[in-house]
């Protein structure tokens, strides 16, 4: 017989070492053969000789018909002894049995009464011994112990990996040992145990995380280590693409490439011998691109993991109402505002208070993006600066690389992600980088919010941010008097504030709290120290100061109209929620609701919100079901737009906003859609508005008809280039024109003045390019408008376009950043005393300078290794210019 291979015997160590170190993993187990069950011995005095083909009497092929043959239990030299078997110095027995089924055991058990020592055999190989010393062994080998009393009847466990068992016929082959030669008694029975393997299955999710436009992390947990697999497909049941992980774990992760965006995709998930789940609630959708016209669907839960099991359940029914009711299968993202898991934010509690509760409905096909709060970081002063330390980061798997879009903080305490239009900032407010916390504002988080704001502010994304503390409450934490969100307050709101950021969105408070539209509502005053401030005063007392827009922007009638805005510009406004208690209710502070969070109540529920190109609609879905509170926010509308065009001609005009029901067009006849078709009369200008039902929105359009337009209009733009606006147009034709004309007003709606004039070329078959340059533009939001005038002097105006010249008397632009350094340009209409400020991306402070400036232009070059950093340069009225460069 060969000797076991190496891999074979090695399968069996390490299954044994597997039970020793895992005792209390217990599997079912099936009787192979029993105590009493039947051998076959040899009572010879040596040991049995090898049969006509030369094989050894433990070999499964041996031939030992002429053995003679008992049933167990076999003893001798004792009271009620058998003597079946005379007593020697050693004693073999053999016996052959049957498996069936082999693959589903994962080793065996062999249990064995001997006295005095024992050494098994499976099919010839040698698999344990028992009170022997070590071998070879031979008829005269003692045991290594005598066996009396209670102890003759015991019995010994010896564990066996199935690799040493074959499908069908088997042999086991003991010998028993004698401690000394002039022994006077002997014992042996042996029953054999098969242990079945345990079956595959699912402990934990699926659930889906760092979605992408073209990407999708799978996770899930499994009771055993398998390898893992996931197979989608873009039609239930029919999986054409498939990705695998071949590590066999516990902690399955498959991250699913290559697919299309804004899709929705079937899965299903296991490991490449066996499917663990994949029914219909089992998909996702892919991110949509940034110029998806749908609308968007989000959801946040704030302090879901509770553990409140009534307010859990209830908030989730509810909520899944009413995506039913609205025919919505899930939204585009799952936003967790921390304190997921309470009260250490423990794996186990993970288990219990977040994946027992959502694990068996919208954990399958809601992609989630979380943040951490303090209970996730188990209120832990170390937890705060060791992050790997909570199981929160092992649990998630989050998209900080920039992946999804975002600026890349490589860090998954904190990220970005683009979903459509909409820019959101996921941040850890408990968690410290080099003992600093976000609020402080020079740390490794709040440098990356200011470069990340920097790349995506201002360029008509929606800006989102969300985390945990919020800087303003009174429900069941004080924000007035709590240190930690005062310093969120006063610190760090001031950055978001300052770059546009449209609404922000907290848990913390189990309640859910709400402000208007409004900015700039940090402290009593600027020198106030960051200590108690209950005396914070009431935000109706300065409406004028604090308070963009005194709506509470329902939108249900005339007089609770929607908040609107710019995409464009700097401290127009943000909205503030609390919503923390998707899992909990708690107690309110004294004078609740706070003076900034006027829509307030204390009760559980969902913070559900959507986006539509220039819209946001946003839900409190209270966990009785009602829709507690609504408001919208829109953007860049109240247009004014003129169109010249010939007599006879059909205007398309639409809405620069969407709603459902109809619009209301004047004249009545343009129609009730958001687009409509007019043909205005010959020879005149004639005036249309498109408004909402409410009249809280109202879109003009001014239509110039005439016999022969004098110009084609190809282009036409209005940028600000330092400190100086310019005013590019070209015309593809030209018939009888006189001159173009700039206008210019602080006002979307009037009080135009001449900015300059522009000589036109009368008669031209080809593209001509012209350029105006106002080298003294209006400060802040000002109104360009271009008009023709002909040589009859008929005059047609076009298109009004926006500028935002926000920082015309402090101007500051990165003119060079190569050969080790930084070379800015800086204007101002005063002599300055400036600050800069440069900071490394790992938040790193490399250099602070005072700088003196004179009144116009001047120019500073700062010595630099090569890298990335982002510079700041602040002036004495507070105003500031962040931008992130790359040193070469």
């Amino acid at each position: 017989m060969k000797p076991p291979s190496l891999k074979r015997t090695y399968a069996g160590f390490l299954f044994m070492i597997f039970f020793s170190l895992f005792p209390a993993l217990s599997f079912p187990q099936t009787t192979i053969f029993t105590y009493s069950t039947s051998w076959k011995y040899s009572n010879g005095a040596a040991m049995p000789a090898n049969d006509a083909q030369t094989d050894t009497w433990i070999e499964s092929d041996y031939d030992d018909a002429s053995w003679s043959s008992g049933n167990a239990q076999f003893h001798v030299g004792e009271s009620g002894s058998t003597d079946l078997v005379t007593l020697r110095n050693t004693t073999c027995f053999r016996k052959s049995f049957t498996i069936t089924g082999l693959s589903s055991y994962s080793d065996f058990d062999i249990n064995i009464v001997r006295d005095d020592g024992a050494v098994i055999y499976i099919n010839g190989v040698q698999v344990g011994i028992t009170n022997m010393p070590a071998g070879p062994y031979v008829f005269s080998t003692n045991a290594s112990a005598s066996v009396n009393g209670g102890s003759e009847s015991s019995v010994t466990t010896l564990n066996a990996a199935a690799s040493y068992f074959a499908e069908g016929a088997n042999v086991i082959a003991v010998e028993v040992h004698q401690a000394s030669s002039n022994g006077s008694d002997m014992r042996f029975q042996v029953e054999l145990l098969g242990n079945l393997a345990p079956t595959l299955s699912l402990t934990r999710g699926p659930y889906l995380q760092s979605g992408s436009q073209t990407a999708l992390t799978f996770r899930w947990r499994t009771n055993i280590a398998s390898d893992s697999r996931v197979e989608l497909g873009t039609s239930f049941g029919t999986y054409t693409l498939v990705a695998d992980n071949a590590v066999s774990t516990t902690e399955h992760s498959v991250r699913a490439t290559g697919l299309n965006p804004d899709t929705k995709y079937w899965y299903r998930i296991g490991s490449t011998t066996q499917a663990l789940q994949g029914a219909t609630d089992n998909f996702f959708t892919t991110l949509p691109t940034s110029t998806a016209a749908r609308k968007l669907r989000f959801a946040a839960f704030g302090d879901c993991g509770k553990g409140d099991a009534t307010y859990q359940s209830q908030s989730l029914t509810q909520y899944q109402s009413y995506l039913t009711t609205n025919n919505i299968d899930a939204p585009d993202a799952w936003l967790l505002l921390g304190d997921n898991a309470y009260n250490a934010g423990t794996d186990a509690e993970y288990t219990s208070n977040f994946f027992g509760t959502y694990g068996g409905s919208i954990l399958k096909n809601h992609k989630l993006y979380p943040v951490p709060g303090n209970h996730d970081y188990a209120n832990s002063a170390t937890n705060q600066d060791t992050h790997s330390l909570n199981p929160y980061f092992s649990i998630f798997d989050l998209p900080c690389a920039g992946e999804a879009g975002g600026f890349a903080s490589n860090k998954e305490e904190f990220y970005s992600y683009d979903i459509g239009n909409v820019h959101f900032l996921a941040l850890d407010a408990y968690g410290e980088e080099s003992n600093l916390r976000i609020y402080d504002t020079t740390g490794a988080q709040a440098v990356w919010v200011k470069g990340d704001l920097a790349s995506n502010a201002f360029t008509g994304k929606w800006i989102i941010a969300y985390w945990h503390h919020p800087p303003y409450t009174m429900g069941s934490h004080n924000s007035d008097s709590e240190i930690e969100l005062i310093s969120m307050r006063e610190n760090f709101i001031r950055i978001l504030e300052r770059y546009g950021v449209d609404m922000i969105i907290n848990g913390h408070s189990h309640d859910y709290e709400r402000s208007l539209l409004m900015k700039g509502y940090y402290k009593v005053n600027a020198v106030d120290p960051q200590l108690n401030e209950s005396n914070f005063f009431n935000l109706t007392a300065t409406t004028s100061s604090y308070q963009v827009s005194t709506s509470t922007a329902k939108y249900i009638n005339a007089s609770t109209c929607p908040y609107v805005t710019s995409s464009t510009a700097s401290n127009k406004g943000t909205v503030y929620v609390v919503a923390g208690s998707t899992g909990a209710s708690g107690s309110t502070q004294l004078g609740y609701p706070h003076n900034a969070l006027p829509q307030s109540i204390n009760d559980g529920g969902v913070f559900y919100f959507e986006v539509e190109g220039n819209r946001l609609d946003a839900k409190f879905i209270e966990r009785t079901g009602a829709i507690w509170d609504q408001f919208t926010i829109m953007r860049d509308v109240n247009k004014i737009t003129n169109y010249p065009i010939t007599n006879g001609s059909s205007k398309i005009l639409s809405a620069s906003w969407p709603q459902s029901g109809s619009y209301t067009w004047n004249p009545v006849a343009a129609g009730a859609t958001k687009t409509v078709s007019v043909t205005p009369p010959d020879n005149a200008t004639t005036n249309y508005t498109v408004s909402d039902a409410f009249g809280c929105v109202t879109d003009q359009f001014s239509i110039t008809a005439s016999a022969v337009l004098p110009i084609s209009l190809a282009s036409y733009d209005v940028k600000l280039a330092g400190d100086k606006v310019h005013v590019n147009w070209s015309t593809s034709s030209e018939v009888n024109t006189k001159d173009f004309t700039i206008e210019k007003s602080a006002l979307a709606t009037g009080n135009f003045q001449l900015a300059g004039k522009v000589n036109a070329a009368g008669q031209s078959n080809s593209q001509l390019n012209y350029l105006y340059a106002d080298f003294q533009p209006i400060a802040g939001i000002s109104f360009y408008r271009l008009s023709q005038t002909d040589l009859d002097g008929h005059t047609r105006y076009y298109e009004v376009k926006k500028i935002n010249n926000k920082a015309n008397s402090f101007v500051v632009n990165q003119v060079a950043n190569d050969h080790g350094s930084l070379t800015l340009q800086i204007k101002t209409v005063q002599q300055e005393n400036l600050q800069l400020k440069i900071i490394d991306l790992a938040g790193k402070e490399i250099l602070v300078k005072k700088l003196v400036v004179l009144v116009g232009t001047n120019k500073k070059t700062i010595e630099l290794r090569p890298g990335s950093y982002v510079w700041e340069v602040t002036n004495s009225r507070g105003d500031r210019v962040t931008k992130v460069t790359i040193i070469k």
